[in-house]
């Protein structure tokens, strides 16, 4: 306010005072200030939420899965994996490296079956990852031997089965007699259920013994799978390379990029998308301010032709009416920023209680694969957003106030 005479902020002040013959104007700025204030607070918590789901999912995919994999060949599996696990592990920036064995077969219970996926894998690397650790807390992980499995919440929910009960594998690989290949099938007790809040590991994972799965599929002493956790994410690539120089052409190397590529280059596509979209609601507004301000310009023309006579110059008038366009996009921006946040802090307490009155359910985990929804704000991106929106502001209030500069005192009071 120090580039604005106290003269300027009162005739400023008051002429976003509308008086009821000029109420039309009124609710066009009004139209406007509010445009902008929910066009800053959707585009707030449209990038916190896309900002959520990537984190959140970044963090279920590396907490169950290493940044860097190696799986035998089809029907070769690494039978020196003890070795081979041992010369990774002293690779720069490798945290741990897990050995495990990870097959797809049927499980079933009663008269109910599903799908699933088997992770063979010790207890003791199990436990190495904090994902694992946090939804294992009430499980004694110290009965975890040959004869018991823990599988997910809700694939036990599927199956109808709970802590205690039993389970049957059912392997399609099984072991070839005379009279064609007999499906490989076992029981085992549930010694409890994990819920990581990622649906896709949570309905159809099941975790049992290193051993355990050695024994069931008939691989001795070998794993299918080599799973690699670095220290530091950005070495993704230097460390790959290194490990595919160091095994050759014996196992197929991969990552997490590479194995989830199609579905974060989606949501990153998604997020851009969105934001051009969302930062047409605040043009709009923006637009509104034009209109708004133009028509004040109209209908003040006697006003500003008896402050030119009194002595006010072009450049006065120009800030007067600049000065009312940006009261607008600050106080629309501030209101719209703050919105925003307080949404995003409360989001998921919002979205339960919409699904209350509502009766259905606005977040399926089966379609957004996590449990919660989840907003993550980022500094950067609520800054760009808010200088966008006071830019947009900003330029809106040029015209109108150079149009209000330009009007000519003696036409004005001519034809009043």
């Amino acid at each position: 306010m120090m580039f604005f005479s106290k003269f300027e902020r009162l005739v400023a002040t008051r002429y976003l005072r509308a008086k009821r013959r000029e109420g039309f104007i009124s609710v066009i700025t009004g139209f406007a200030f509010t445009g902008i204030a929910l066009g800053v607070a959707t585009l707030i918590i449209v990038m916190s939420v896309m900002n959520g789901f990537r984190d959140e999912l970044l963090g279920r995919i590396l907490g169950l899965n290493g940044h860097i994999g190696l799986m035998a060949p089809a029907g070769y599996p690494f039978n020196n994996y003890q070795a081979a696990s041992k010369d990774i592990a002293e690779f720069e920036h490798v945290k741990y490296v897990i050995p495990m064995i990870e097959n797809q077969l049927l499980v079933s219970a009663g008269k109910a079956a599903e799908g699933a996926m088997v992770r063979g894998i010790s207890k003791e690397d199990l436990l190495l990852r904090e994902v694992m650790r946090d939804a294992l807390k009430n499980v004694n992980m110290s009965m975890f031997n040959e004869n018991r499995v823990v599988i997910g919440k809700r694939l036990a929910n599927k199956l109808g089965v709970g802590v205690g009960d039993e389970i049957t594998l059912i392997s399609p690989n099984g072991k070839v007699t005379a009279f064609g290949t007999v499906p490989r099938m076992k029981s085992y007790q549930i010694l409890g259920t994990f819920e990581v809040g990622m649906f896709e590991y949570d309905s159809s994972f099941i975790f049992m013994p290193l051993a355990a799965a050695q024994q069931y599929f008939g691989l001795k002493n070998a794993v299918t799978h080599i799973d690699v956790t670095l220290d530091d994410d950005t070495m993704l690539r230097p460390v790959r390379k290194a490990i595919e120089e160091s095994v050759g052409a014996g196992a197929y190397v991969y990552d997490w990029q590479q194995t989830n590529a199609a579905f974060f280059n989606a949501i990153a596509v998604e997020r851009n998308v969105m934001f051009l979209i969302l930062t047409l609601i605040i043009l709009v507004a923006a637009f509104n301010i034009i209109t708004g301000l133009i028509m004040l310009v109209k209908d003040k023309g006697r006003d500003i032709a008896v402050l030119r006579t009194m002595g006010a110059t072009r450049g006065m008038i120009m800030r007067i009416f600049f000065m009312d366009g940006a009261f607008i996009g600050v106080v629309g921006t501030s209101i719209g920023l703050a919105l925003g946040l307080l949404f995003c802090e409360n989001i998921e307490a919002i979205r339960q209680f919409l699904e209350s009155i509502s009766g259905r359910e606005l977040f399926s985990a089966e379609i957004y694969f996590l449990s919660q929804l989840p907003a993550k704000v980022d500094v950067f991106e609520v800054s760009l957003v808010v200088g966008i929106s006071l830019l947009l502001s900003f330029l809106a209030t040029i015209y109108p106030a150079y149009r209000a500069a330009k009007y000519d005192p003696v036409e004005a009071l001519r034809y009043e």
